[in-house]
């Protein structure tokens, strides 16, 4: 299967701009279920720029309805 790298780019909110990983996709998700955490396209806008992208992160903004 071909990356669709530039296809992905439209996509992904993450602001971490030294990032090599943004627009793939699998690379991504792997780096960071490697390190109990979720990708940036898994949070809104304002909690990806915490850069808080833990497990616990993410059950409370569901929690508060914000996912």
């Amino acid at each position: 299967m071909e990356c669709k790298q530039e296809q992905n780019l439209s996509g992904c909110n993450c602001t971490y701009e030294p990032c090599q990983r943004k627009g793939i996709c699998c690379e991504c998700i792997a780096y960071h279920l490697k390190s109990r955490q979720l990708p940036a396209c898994c949070f809104p806008a304002d909690a990806e720029a915490t850069y808080d992208r833990s497990f616990v992160h993410f059950a409370k903004l569901v929690q508060a309805g914000k996912i």
